[in-house]
């Protein structure tokens, strides 16, 4: 998708968008049902006798009364439109078929755009001021190419990419030749119908021999962010980036309200223009649209001032009056900047796929391939697709981030089989959702895979073996298609097997492909030639390591390219030996992967850790693909051999406290949290009580009073409020079945204290924290909402208004959170709530709230410290009388704290560049630098050498932040000493210890992690980190923040940079980086006893893997400092080990030395975290599993962990010059640590 600098033969209208942002004109279709047509002015005289009823049909206006469709356009204008949309909106033979009106298709269109352009010249020979455009509308038709309109046969399409090739380009001609002077395809519903149109676009501008701009519109069909064909915005973007686009945009289905984040998210998209024309609300329940001029202008105003908008106009519902109100909303606003265009390589699905500079290696499930797997040749071949279909499944499911489908076999006809199949996954979205790699080696089989696919896909593949011709040939129309493409090693004398060879090839093809084609960088993915080795020749023995080091020189001349391969084709030799097999894959893609390969097609559900690959079979291995001696096929072939594993499980008792009344009975089981009898004794209950609602009205609320006073009074600790609790739902969730009846028999239903919805904002996993208020809010008789994790604006406050909720409850852990919570706030002062907003977590703090939120929402914001604190201020928020008193209060301290903080900020901030001049300074001369004893990553509980043992980390757990999370404050052991909360504390220890014991019995959470060393220099403050010892090639670059607060005596301003060596030092110095969870089966753990009510064992679960986590990272450093060699010399208990009584560091991205939780991106690419140890970053950089910890390892005698603190505009710049952001997403990312207001 070319920038707006590309040439469009329509200087007036790039001038113009230059200047102000360009106005689109409204809804046609609404302005002729406002004339009240009747048929016979469809029909005028020459359809008077047309065998079809007529009416209906928009188009044929311009034929019939090309004076109302002229006056429409006439009124646009008049209210300030730049560009006029012909009325040929369905003037393609698709649409005209249903009025049988194919044969008048280009004199309808032709006529639309003499409509419109009659329009314009009375305009301005009546003294309007100029210039004004005409575009051709091009709607997508009523067909869809992504979708079968019969639920009984899902591979079905009623119209082909074909057929919508030829409509499109009648079309398009007839526009072109009226004169338009562009063409607007718009309202698109499905990407592939408008692919068909882009093609059929470039066919005719080659034809023609000439070119106007093209603007693209597409419909989100609801507030799930996706098209009616089911691809998110940023897949669709993705998709149609090949196209020479003038602008791309966004209209229908939506008004301006609810088109907010859409719009928002694609003016970060796309490199081009955008556009925006809503409609004027939703329809109502007559149909009409309701949203008048002003109310639309204001939203779309705003939408100009937050400097989005290139192009605005109306959609269905809008008018004249619309136009003319939002065209004055948006005069004085400058028009939208766009960015500059990506260098990363993109693909799509249903969804995106962006390889970053930092993103791990990605895998082409094979299995979806009739010549790699004799499974799934056979069920295609015997017809059973839909088992073909649940193969693809699979392979996402084991974590193919791309598909390879190739039905290349002889008795199959590969272009319908191609077809049928692709169209079949198609309709399955778990499976689309990722984009597809079509493989063959026939040209007509690519092109039949091509016309299935809306999201972008990835051509396997085209060559020189046929010549150049034939190659720029098929690499011209899969530009056209929006494809990127393999090209494999051949030309014109056949398969390269020598790296000069296979590099030649490259240099050619890449040559032809950017100079003659105009082909992105990006776009191209080179296969070098994966060949089998240990077949016995000699001549064979080199092809696996001429393929790394091809890859390694390709990388070098051309860094922006991909590089690919088929892995299965390395170990044809020895395919009845599963385990070598295995092992050489592992083996292979380890050395293949740091020469620079960025994918390879593999089978995702069987790929081997090459870290736990047993030595004796690795060394094996590694002599035969690194051609290390003659003799290694022979070795490896006496070697084949397998392995096994095993698993088990255990059980519980009661008391006898049993005498007492029911009632007694059941208050003493929710104040001591015992579920033992709780169903057996309400069952009792229901005996002596009329309804269910009584029960819970009467003795189980009678029980919770009493828990909420002992909380209250601080006689009762928040694990024992948890368990309670989970009595208390386990008694109503028995009762539920019986009430449900009830209500039925009219009796009612219970009338909670109040509702409170909650959610962990968008972007972060934590929950521990959240769950805990709610329950202690649920134990008060609130009604609580949940909305569990990652949760977006929209969806919190759609969900307050829907539940009419009382409250509203935001909760985040990492410091990108905090952001997130001032969208929040300010979302709701947009939507003119006024329910009080309570603000918690980790992170967040009672300045933050006050400084940062607040401000931005003009009803109560209250910072809720801990659980304990929630109950009493959710009951005075709740009393009008008590809401108002609390709210007077609250604001005061907030005043308070802006106050000091803004005394703070005058502190004295050194420039940066001075910073840098008093940097923290190390006599590198003779600094002691000790050098690894490995290189590279070794990874921790992989599957092939089953998990890594829990209970080696028990002895490193710190328990003394465990019974932080539970709000009982002390020091581990100390706390059991505690005369108040001393006895609670050690119960809550046994209820853990047996837990834990469970968990590492039963092996119920796994821990996995990843860590290892590279060579590195300082440069600047940022740390280059190389491939390898010689450190010719950088792998990957981490940037580093540098104090610049000038604190009293303060000497140096330090910065992570400092403990690593400069690059001109003259010495060689390492760094170190791990990424371990404890949280992989938590999450199932935890639902299993949520599903039996049971929170306080869930959350308990949630603490401990958080705790294991911390262990685990612990337990890897002192490995790590043993492995680079100083930490043998320590002597230290666990005691000193908690205490961190050692040399080196281990800071994480996101503390206080290291503010920026984007440096996790480079941090996980750098150790294939996500495939070594299962861990991913959210898009706020949280980690999931939430019990993960990473960071990295210094050995620098003196390193020491510092906090950044504030940091100033000239520091925000460089950093942003060196991470290639804007100042603006560096800010954001880096709010907590500004030293300045952004504003």
């Amino acid at each position: 998708m070319p920038s707006p600098a590309s040439d469009h033969v329509c200087p007036a209208l790039d001038q113009l968008a230059a200047q102000r942002i360009v106005i689109l004109d409204g809804a046609m279709g609404t302005m002729i049902q406002q004339l009240g047509l009747a048929e016979g002015d469809y029909r005028g005289d020459a359809f008077a006798r047309h065998p079809r009823d007529l009416k209906g049909c928009n188009d044929l206006l311009n034929l019939t009364r090309p004076d109302a469709i002229t006056a429409i356009h006439r009124a646009y204008l008049e209210a300030g439109c730049d560009i006029l949309s012909a009325n040929t909106f369905n003037a393609t033979c698709v649409s005209l078929a249903d009025y049988d009106l194919v044969d008048r298709l280009a004199e309808i269109n032709r006529a639309g755009v003499a409509c419109a352009r009659r329009a314009v010249d009375q305009f301005l020979a009546a003294g309007g001021t100029g210039p004004r455009f005409v575009a051709g509308s091009i709607g997508p038709t009523n067909r869809t190419a992504s979708l079968s309109p019969d639920v009984n046969d899902p591979g079905y399409r009623a119209v082909t990419f074909d057929d919508l090739v030829r409509a499109y380009a009648e079309q398009t001609d007839a526009l072109l030749e009226a004169g338009a002077d562009l063409l607007l395809a718009e309202t698109v519903f499905d990407t592939l119908n408008l692919k068909a149109c882009l093609f059929a676009i470039e066919e005719c501008f080659q034809r023609r021999g000439r070119r106007v701009p093209v603007m693209v519109s597409v419909t989100i069909t609801d507030r799930s962010g996706r098209t009616l064909s089911g691809q998110t915005l940023e897949a669709f973007c993705v998709s149609i980036e090949h196209a020479d686009l003038w602008s791309v945009g966004l209209n229908c289905s939506l008004g301006p309200d609810l088109m907010r984040p859409f719009v928002e998210e694609l003016a970060g998209l796309v490199p081009t223009r955008t556009s925006c024309h809503p409609n004027a609300g939703l329809p109502n329940a007559f149909g009409a649209y309701d949203e008048t001029p002003d109310q639309m202008a204001a939203v779309l105003g705003d939408f100009a001032r937050q400097g989005w908008l290139n192009v605005v106009g109306g959609c269905c519902g809008t008018t004249p009056e619309h136009l003319r109100a939002i065209a004055a909303a948006v005069r004085d606003c400058p028009p939208r900047q766009p960015p500059p265009p990506s260098s990363w390589a993109r693909y799509s699905g249903l969804e995106p796929l962006v390889v970053r500079p930092d993103s791990t290696f990605l895998m082409i499930g094979e299995r979806t391939n009739v010549s790699g797997s004799r499974k799934f040749a056979r069920l295609v071949r015997e017809g059973h697709l839909d088992e073909a279909v649940s193969v693809a499944r699979q392979q996402v499911e084991s974590g193919a981030n791309i598909l390879d489908v190739n039905m290349d076999e002889a008795l199959l006809d590969g272009p319908a089989m191609m077809t049928r199949f692709l169209n079949l996954i198609a309709a399955e979205p778990d499976i689309a959702r990722v984009p597809v790699m079509i493989d063959s080696s026939s040209w007509a089989v690519i092109e039949a895979g091509l016309k299935c696919v809306q999201g972008k896909p990835i051509v396997n593949s085209i060559s020189l073996k046929e010549g150049e011709a034939l190659f720029l040939e098929h690499a011209r129309l899969l530009r056209r298609y929006g494809a990127a493409c393999v090209v494999m090693a051949f030309d014109e004398q056949g398969q390269a097997t020598s790296v000069e060879h296979r590099v030649a090839i490259a240099r050619r093809a890449y040559r032809l492909l950017t100079e003659q084609v105009g082909m992105p960088p990006h776009d191209i993915i080179f296969d070098p030639n994966i060949l089998a080795i240990g077949t016995g020749m000699e001549e064979h023995d080199p092809y696996a390591v001429n393929f790394i080091e091809a890859t390694r020189q390709i990388k070098r001349l051309f860094p922006l390219v991909k590089v690919s391969g088929g892995i299965s084709n390395l170990s044809f030799s020895f395919r009845t030996s599963e385990p070598v097999r295995r092992a050489m894959h592992a083996a292979f893609l380890y050395h293949a992967i740091q020469a620079g390969l960025d994918m390879a097609i593999v089978n995702a559900g069987q790929l081997d850790v090459y870290e736990e690959i047993p030595p004796e079979l690795l060394q094996h291995v590694e002599d035969l693909v690194l051609n290390r001696r003659p003799d290694a096929t022979e070795r490896l072939i006496r070697l084949a051999e397998s392995l096994q594993q095993d698993q088990g499980r255990a059980a519980q008792a009661e008391h006898a406290w049993r005498q007492g009344s029911i009632e007694q009975r059941l208050s003493h089981a929710l104040v001591q949290g015992i579920v033992d009898y709780v169903e057996q004794d309400v069952e009792e209950a229901r005996q002596h009580y009329a309804t269910g609602l009584a029960i819970i009205e009467g003795p189980l609320m009678a029980g919770m009073r009493i828990v909420g006073d002992l909380f209250g009074q601080g006689k009762m600790f928040l694990p024992q409020v948890v368990k309670s609790a989970r009595v208390m739902k386990k008694a109503v969730a028995y009762l539920m079945p019986f009430m449900e009846q009830e209500k039925g028999a009219g009796q009612g239903g219970a009338a909670g204290r109040g509702t409170i919805v909650m959610a962990t904002v968008k972007g972060d996993v934590h929950d521990i924290g959240k769950n805990i208020v709610g329950i202690v809010l649920g134990c008060n008789n609130y009604r609580v909402v949940d909305l569990g994790v990652m949760v977006p604006a929209d969806k919190i406050l759609d969900e307050a208004l829907a539940q009419k909720a009382d409250l509203i409850g935001l909760s985040g852990l990492i410091t990108p959170s905090l952001e997130e919570m001032v969208h929040v706030a300010r979302e709701m002062q947009r939507r003119g709530l006024s329910l009080p907003l309570l603000i918690g977590g980790a992170t967040t703090s009672a300045k933050h709230t006050a400084v940062k939120i607040a401000p931005a929402y003009q009803h109560p914001v209250v910072h809720v410290i801990d659980a304990s604190r929630s109950s009493g201020i959710v009951e005075q928020l709740m009393q009008p009388a008590s809401r108002q008193r609390f709210d007077v209060q609250n604001r005061a301290e907030q005043a308070k704290l802006v106050e000091a903080f803004q005394h703070r900020q005058q502190i004295h901030l050194v420039p940066y560049r001075e910073a840098l001049a008093r940097r923290f300074p190390t006599d590198w001369a003779s600094v002691r630098i000790d050098v690894p004893e490995f290189l590279g990553t070794r990874v921790l509980g992989a599957a092939a050498a089953g998990a890594f043992p829990v209970q080696e980390l028990v002895p490193y757990i710190d328990w003394s932040p465990f019974f932080m999370a539970w709000e009982l404050r002390g020091k581990y052991p100390r706390i059991f000493d505690d005369p108040e909360h001393g006895a609670e504390a050690r119960r809550l220890f046994d209820d853990a210890q047996g837990l834990l014991q469970r968990i590492v019995q039963e092996k119920l959470l796994q821990a996995r992690g990843v860590f290892g060393f590279w060579p590195a220099a300082s440069l600047g403050d940022d740390i280059l980190v190389y491939a390898d010892r010689d450190r010719k090639r950088e792998l990957a670059r981490l940037h580093t923040l540098r104090q610049q607060w000038q604190r009293k005596g303060q000497e140096h301003f330090f910065s992570l940079a400092d403990f690593i060596a400069p690059a001109d030092s003259g010495r060689a110095d390492y760094i170190g980086a791990f990424a371990v969870t404890t949280g992989h089966g938590a999450a199932e753990l935890a639902a299993q006893f949520e599903a039996q009510h049971d929170d306080y064992n869930a959350i308990l679960v949630k603490a401990l893997a958080d705790r294991l986590a911390e262990a685990f990272a612990e337990w890897l450093h002192q490995q790590a400092r043993c492995a680079w060699g100083f930490g043998r010399e320590e002597n230290l208990a666990r005691e000193d080990l908690i205490a961190e009584r050692y040399r080196g560091i281990r800071p994480a991205p996101g503390y206080p030395a290291c503010p920026d939780h984007t440096e996790k991106q480079t941090l996980f690419a750098l150790l294939g975290a996500e495939q070594a140890a299962g861990m991913r970053l959210t898009e706020s950089f949280a980690m999931d599993p939430a019990a993960s910890v990473c960071g990295l390892y210094f050995a620098h005698p003196q390193a020491r962990y510092f906090a950044v603190d504030r940091i100033t505009r000239d520091q925000v710049e460089d950093y942003a010059r060196r991470k290639g952001l804007s100042v603006a997403q560096a800010q954001r990312w880096l709010a907590p640590n500004l030293g300045y207001d952004p504003a």
